[in-house]
């Protein structure tokens, strides 16, 4: 049987591992997928540096719709990345009858509803496995391994280039500041890396993988987003104290109100197997009601991790391209015709608990006004540590962990308690997640 051909839209990072990895890998690729899966076409505009990867083995153009329009092509991997243009090229390969697979979490995050109905309206595929966590197979988990579950929370690490940041800083005790440029230095951290310091990215990941976990629409402009550039040194160290540590987590909820969507700096028990990810190591925690609390792992980003699951992606689509549309696996998990119209819930309603840094006047009674503050709003404490004044110091820190509480209700306590004369500067609040 001819070798399904595929036209790759650029030939970085991810897609020189692509064509590596399946010229390597060929034939153990082919035993799986029943024939053989062969980039025919890339286009690039640096026409020099793919025609260097590629050889002989494909032709190179500068032009990505010359690969659309080729008829001998039978799917398209797009890894340009961003909003614009991606976005274009993918809704022509789908016009064109091409099925698509796509590392682009922004472009699904964002544009996945308009991109699917319209797969679904031409009979194609969009794979996006290599989109959220890079090597793990955490989407091909969530549509098809825990099919059988009513999925009640995912919380995830899925950003390495922050998770870098948080295990240095508890590490060496270094603030933010001084970490983000040795992460760039490294290469752990983009030139700008706004998107991964300030959560977008995690976001566009997290929006992904609540849509197939609860059948929701993708909806990322409901998702709250919450960066790392805020922490500090201190409260690394005073969480380590309490039997905690900093993750930026992904984390969305089943609740009666609704869906929780939401990515920020968590407190997470130390005890926990998400605590202890390091480095720039991806991890995501998944419950069931069937399963109970299942745990994926691996490399979230770099060329040949990211291309095992673009090439999953390509050995799926190879096996199910002549089949029935109606019997494929849908986008996102439900059928089109059953999503669900639940809503995402907005911040304020989200309930939760909370670690509160405070530098506080360093004299009596001011311990009983915060407490009475929470206290009156209806917070109960879980606990409490005050550091010690230094010799000559007048004032100190206080460090405070609540049960659960609303985030709405928290914020006017906040407001409150700064505006005491005994606060001395502006509150630090962590949310804390105990994934149990």
């Amino acid at each position: 049987m001819k070798p399904i051909q595929v036209g790759l839209l650029g030939i970085g990072t991810v897609g020189s591992g692509v064509f590596n990895v399946l010229q390597r890998n060929q034939a153990e690729i082919m035993r799986r997928a029943g024939r053989g899966i062969e980039v025919a076409m890339v286009a690039d505009l640096d026409t020099a540096r793919a025609q260097q990867v590629v050889g002989s083995q494909a032709q190179v153009v500068n032009d990505a719709r010359a690969v659309i329009a080729n008829p001998e092509i039978d799917i398209v991997i797009e890894l340009i990345g961003g909003y614009g243009i991606a976005r274009q090229l993918v809704m022509e390969a789908i016009e064109a009858g091409k099925h698509v697979v796509t590392a682009n979490k922004a472009l699904l995050a964002v544009h996945g509803t308009e991109i699917f109905a319209a797969a679904h309206k031409k009979g194609v595929m969009v794979a996006f496995e290599a989109a959220v966590a890079g090597g793990i197979p955490i989407i091909k988990a969530l549509r098809e391994g825990l099919t059988a579950n009513r999925l009640q929370w995912l919380a995830g690490i899925i950003n390495g280039t922050t998770n870098f940041i948080l295990s240095e800083m508890r590490d060496k005790g270094l603030d933010f500041a001084v970490v983000l440029k040795e992460a760039q230095r490294l290469g752990y951290a983009e030139t700008d890396p706004t998107f991964d310091i300030e959560g977008v990215d995690a976001a566009h990941k997290a929006t992904i993988m609540s849509a197939i976990a609860f059948g929701i629409p993708v909806q990322f402009d409901k998702a709250y987003v919450e960066g790392i550039t805020q922490l500090a040194a201190q409260d690394i160290r005073y969480a380590e104290q309490l039997g905690y540590r900093i993750k930026l987590l992904g984390i969305t909820k089943r609740t009666d109100k609704g869906i929780e969507l939401r990515v920020h700096p968590s407190l997470v028990p130390a005890k926990r197997l998400l605590a202890n990810v390091e480095g720039a190591m991806n991890a995501v925690m998944v419950h069931g009601d069937a399963v109970g609390t299942t745990l994926y792992y691996g490399k979230g980003a770099g060329s040949e991790p990211t291309a095992s699951a673009v090439i999953a992606d390509l050995v799926d689509i190879t096996r199910l391209h002549t089949s029935d549309p109606a019997h494929r696996v849908p986008h996102l998990a439900f059928q089109p015709d059953q999503m669900s119209d639940q809503p995402v819930l907005p911040m304020a309603e989200v309930v939760t608990s909370y670690y509160l840094r405070l530098r506080v006047a360093d004299q009596t009674g001011v311990l009983a006004e915060v407490t009475g503050l929470l206290a009156g709003a209806g917070i109960s404490i879980d606990a409490v540590l005050q550091r010690e004044a230094g010799e000559g110091e007048k004032q100190t820190d206080l460090i405070i962990l609540t049960h659960d509480a609303r985030e709405g209700t928290m914020n006017e306590v906040l407001a409150r308690l700064q505006a005491l004369p005994t606060v001395l500067a502006p509150i630090t609040r962590i949310r804390k997640e105990e994934l149990a």
